[in-house]
């Protein structure tokens, strides 16, 4: 199989690369020339063999929404279109309805796995047609992480319901990541009777209730910097977990423990809190998100 990806960043790049792996041809392009493999849209949507996929690989928004401009006026009916960023579920619902107008297919994928898939793969959530993602399960199948299909892999439902999954998953991320966090302060400010958190934590990896590979990254980066002393408390928060609040309260569905764990998130932008170091230190793990170091 054969597809065009649009977007050659930290995971779009990985994502070439572990497609390549398993015999996927991929054509990237990518606004920097260094990593692109073609130099415009033009020339992608040329390389490709019809009925065309494109992937979609680039920051949420007015960048999204142009990328999908441009490939409606370049493509045919009966190519298309897959948007892995995180993308607003509302927005594919939008997306979806303007390529239609010219006949060409969308797909939402909400893609989980940070800097670390194309070593381990990645989760997917997947909204759209049942004949597009069978179309294009080789290229799923690709991206999952190795071993049952539905333990990495969901056809969630129509077009939105990949995105609305991701936008979910992350707002459970948000309160997971601040309950390690607040767990690290708490255990850090005894060190009247806690004389080894890194030790604490990393024995908590196995057969305990609060294992996961959360706690695994955690207790790497407190193995590299114990004190998280290079890193400011400073957390920033992206758009998903903002959406699953307001979903919340737009559907009547309580979500405390998530609320809490965003609005901590502004509180890091105040004060330099020991936990918000730790959940700074998580995201970089993660998904190589940028932490800002002590001067």
């Amino acid at each position: 199989m054969h597809i065009g990806l649009v977007g050659l960043g930290k995971m779009g790049n990985n994502m070439r690369a572990r497609l390549e792996k398993s015999g996927v041809e991929v054509t990237g392009y990518d606004t920097n020339p260094d990593v692109s493999d073609v130099a415009s849209l033009a020339e992608l949507v040329k390389a490709l063999p019809t009925p065309r996929t494109v992937w979609v690989m680039v920051p949420a928004g007015k960048i999204t929404d142009s990328v999908i401009t441009d490939l409606e006026g370049l493509l045919e009916p009966g190519d298309l279109v897959i948007d892995g960023g995180n993308s607003k579920f509302t927005d594919d619902f939008r997306h979806a309805e303007q390529l239609a107008a010219k006949g060409i297919d969308y797909m939402d994928a909400g893609v989980s796995g940070g800097v670390w898939g194309q070593q381990n793969g990645y989760g997917l959530m997947v909204g759209g047609s049942t004949e597009q993602v069978e179309r294009v399960m080789p290229v799923f199948d690709a991206l999952r992480p190795e071993g049952p299909r539905e333990e990495g892999f969901v056809h969630v439902g129509g077009v939105g319901a990949g995105h609305y999954a991701k936008m979910v998953h992350n707002g459970i991320e948000y309160a997971l990541m601040q309950a390690y966090a607040e767990g690290y302060e708490l255990l850090d400010t005894r060190k009247d009777i806690i004389k080894d958190v890194t030790g604490t934590f990393k024995a908590w990896q196995r057969g305990t209730v609060v294992r996961s590979w959360l706690l695994e990254l955690l207790v790497r980066a407190l193995e590299a910097d114990p004190e998280f002393k290079n890193i400011e408390g400073y957390v920033q928060d992206s758009g998903e977990g903002r959406w699953t609040v307001e979903e919340g309260i737009n559907n009547a569905v309580p979500l405390p423990t998530i609320s809490a764990s965003i609005f901590a998130r502004f509180v890091s932008r105040q004060e330099d809190s020991p936990a918000m170091k730790a959940v700074a230190a998580l995201r970089n793990q993660f998904g190589g998100h940028a932490v800002k170091a002590v001067d």
